[in-house]
């Protein structure tokens, strides 16, 4: 599951390179293991991903008991391990939020030389992040953000805003293409009390507005494949034609297509939210509603700790004129479809 931002994008080359690849979002169902690793760096111009100062990075985030989250933890673990000079300190992941704070409060008393978090509530964790700032630790506040900046040397996460902004620019023109008026639009909400999910909401409704359109039913379905499922059945129920469907949550969204095959139901497109490997096969095959899905990936991991590693080590990213790491870096949502499926199934992740 996802707090106050999500979803997109990868930094390649050590973040000695400061290019950006898209990709992958949050829940709260068990999933197989991703299978994708974390890319291998290449070589950043100036020498960034050359040995340096041991650093020793500690790393929170919630269990590992979704599709996103599962390949968050792998992403992190697999980039740290191919450096040399980094010593990787997990501790063990929850969903519980004291229990979190108390696995970042023994991190700080290790003394580590940088931390990865990333809090199952922002706001909730706060005080646990700007107690390791002020203990001279910097904290890299990985996806769901602390709402002091004080609490975090840099933060890097998806665009939830963009991600609705990406649904809804697609399913627009679609819908235009086919000179369809006052089309019914359904959207299957995340966790609908949660900023990052409002976020994408917005986002959505915007950049449909430029369209003419508006959201006709609005339905949250809690990250998970059982209420994804019901959500969508009630949806379609209550709807005997739709035109189009933007689910945010590709975990999620397991359930939610179950539900659509099992009422017969092809009249509509659909958009998922995340980019997982799944949902990249389905648009690829091209034989169901889903056509399209926006990215918030997982691969953001892997980079929060490239960004940890040379913050530690007190060194920038070499392609930038500064010498220090940014204090936030918003991951690019990209949409996914059968026509560039292939260059982001690499990225994908397992829900």
């Amino acid at each position: 599951m996802s707090d106050n931002v999500a979803r997109r994008g990868f930094l390649i080359g050590g973040l000695g390179g400061a290019a950006l690849l898209a990709a992958g979002c949050t829940s709260n169902e068990p999933s197989a293991s991703p299978t994708s690793a974390a890319p291998a760096p290449t070589q950043a111009a100036g020498g960034n991903d050359e040995p340096g100062t041991k650093v020793t990075i500690g790393f929170s985030a919630p269990a590992a008991d979704h599709g996103w989250i599962a390949a968050i933890a792998k992403n992190a673990e697999a980039t740290a391990k191919q450096y040399t000079d980094v010593e990787f300190r997990p501790v063990e992941p929850t969903n519980d939020i004291n229990q979190q704070i108390s696995a970042v409060e023994s991190l700080i008393a290790a003394k580590v030389s940088a931390l990865v978090i990333l809090p199952n509530d922002g706001q909730q964790l706060n005080q646990i992040a700007l107690r390791a700032t002020d203990a001279g630790i910097p904290v890299v506040n990985l996806d769901r953000i602390f709402p002091d900046k004080l609490a975090y040397r840099s933060w890097i996460g998806g665009d939830n805003y963009g991600m609705g902004v990406a649904a809804g620019h697609y399913i627009g023109s679609a819908l235009k293409e086919k000179n369809v008026s006052n089309p019914v639009i359904v959207e299957i909400q995340g966790i609908a009390t949660l900023p990052l999910t409002q976020d994408r909401s917005k986002g959505f409704a915007d950049a449909l507005k430029t369209y003419g359109f508006s959201v006709t039913a609005q339905q949250d379905a809690q990250f998970t494949v059982e209420t994804g499922n019901e959500v969508a059945t009630s949806l379609l129920q209550a709807h005997s034609k739709i035109d189009a469907m933007w689910n945010h949550d590709d975990d999620q969204g397991v359930g939610v297509l179950a539900a659509i095959s099992e009422a017969g139901r092809n009249e509509f497109i659909m958009v998922g939210g995340a980019g997982s490997a799944n949902a990249m096969r389905e648009i690829q095959n091209d034989n169901s509603v889903l056509k399209a899905t926006v990215t918030y990936s997982p691969t953001m991991a892997s980079s929060a700790i490239k960004l940890a590693r040379l913050i530690a080590q007190g060194k920038g990213m070499s392609d930038l004129v500064e010498n220090q790491v940014p204090q936030s870096i918003t991951l690019a949502s990209e949409t996914i479809t059968k026509e560039n499926v292939e260059k982001y199934l690499p990225l994908g992740f397992e829900s």
